[in-house]
């Protein structure tokens, strides 16, 4: 059944709230993935904050001038599912590639990071960057490391007063 005017009106205003507060926007051909695969491939990037949805590409053009994002309209050809990343840009786009290099179906088009745009080898090469958590983590490991350094220096020296304490008391007799 065809959407009325409104219908479709309010898809557009609907897509435009989601390209502004996305900090990454992917388009993607999703054919030849099952329902399965697009239900869990959903659920996966609701986890991480993201959404992937199919839309329209009449309405997507419709939806993008109004946004940050600016494109020729001839990039928007055959079915599209678009993904909007708001919180962290990197492991939504990280779910994606793996999910279709998984099924050996489907592929990225074109996207935004930001509001620099993207091709297809760039949206592949971002996939391989470590995720926001993983850098946290190796951040607060590099500024841990001299810290944990310190207190074994600090600890060898204590040590090896009681070693030699304890070299003393043997010497004198004790026990």
């Amino acid at each position: 059944m065809p959407k009325t005017k409104q219908q479709k009106i309010e898809t557009v205003l609907q897509l435009q709230q989601k390209l502004d507060k996305s900090k990454a926007v992917i388009f993607a051909d999703y054919r030849g993935l099952t329902m399965k695969q697009l239900s869990d491939l959903r659920s996966k990037l609701y986890e991480q904050n993201a959404e992937f949805t199919i839309t329209k590409n009449s309405l997507l053009e419709r939806a993008l001038p109004s946004s940050i994002f600016h494109l020729p309209s001839s990039n928007l050809e055959g079915p599209t599912a678009t993904l909007f990343a708001y919180n962290d840009e990197i492991s939504p786009i990280k779910i994606l590639v793996k999910a279709f290099k998984d099924a050996t179906l489907g592929k990225v088009k074109f996207g935004f990071l930001g509001t620099n745009s993207l091709m297809e080898a760039q949206i592949i090469q971002l996939s391989s960057l470590p995720s926001k958590d993983d850098l946290k983590a190796k951040t607060v490991g590099v500024l841990a490391a001299p810290l944990q350094n310190m207190v074994s220096v600090l600890q060898a020296n204590l040590r090896n007063l009681v070693y030699a304490l304890s070299e003393i008391q043997k010497q004198k007799g004790g026990v």
